[in-house]
């Protein structure tokens, strides 16, 4: 059973997939977040990073959709969605499987020069695409960097990930992964 908290970040999650608002959510929508990522780092759907991105994603769409779709229509409403990622991911054991190969997708994409660190300003590109304002992104920097180093490891931001989709600790720094809740 998924609490307050735990339904509030589902929500908000449904919303980052639910870009133009439609109340459902299908696969395309799920896509169209990875392009917008793909965008906000100027690389392309079939360079390397970018198929393995995408790739993820649609990963990531099936299992939700495999927890969610009663009713075959590949459309999946805001009760679905929550449904769907408590089943997999809070109460079930989905995380390493689909999320963690998505979050660190992510990760290396944001990596742009390639040295393993994730910076304030390759975070707040990837923020741009979840619709995260340039304040919020960079208070939710300063939290996710446990060591503060001034960076984020993929580690710190996969982690991040799984707190923020699955903790139900109000405490936890990953509820700040997408700014204040």
């Amino acid at each position: 059973m998924a609490t307050d908290l735990q339904i509030e970040k589902l929500d908000r999650a449904f919303d980052h997939i639910d870009a133009g608002h439609t109340g459902e959510i299908e696969r395309d929508d799920m896509l169209s977040l990875g392009s917008r990522v793909l965008l906000g780092f100027g690389e392309a759907p079939t360079s390397h990073k970018g198929k393995n991105l995408l790739d993820r994603f649609d990963e990531l769409w099936t299992e939700i959709l495999a927890h969610a779709d009663s009713d075959g229509s590949g459309t999946i409403s805001p009760a679905e969605f929550r449904t769907a990622m408590v089943t997999a991911y809070i109460d079930g054991q989905k995380f390493d499987k689909t999320f963690r190969p998505a979050a660190i997708a992510l990760a290396a994409l944001c990596d742009t020069d390639g040295d393993g660190a994730i910076t304030l300003r390759e975070f707040e590109s990837l923020q741009a695409a979840f619709g995260t304002p340039d304040p919020e992104a960079s208070a939710a920097f300063e939290r996710l960097d446990l060591d503060r180093n001034g960076t984020l490891s993929v580690d710190e931001l996969v982690r991040a990930a799984h707190e923020y989709y699955t903790s139900p600790d109000p405490g936890a720094p990953g509820n700040h992964l997408f700014g204040p809740l």
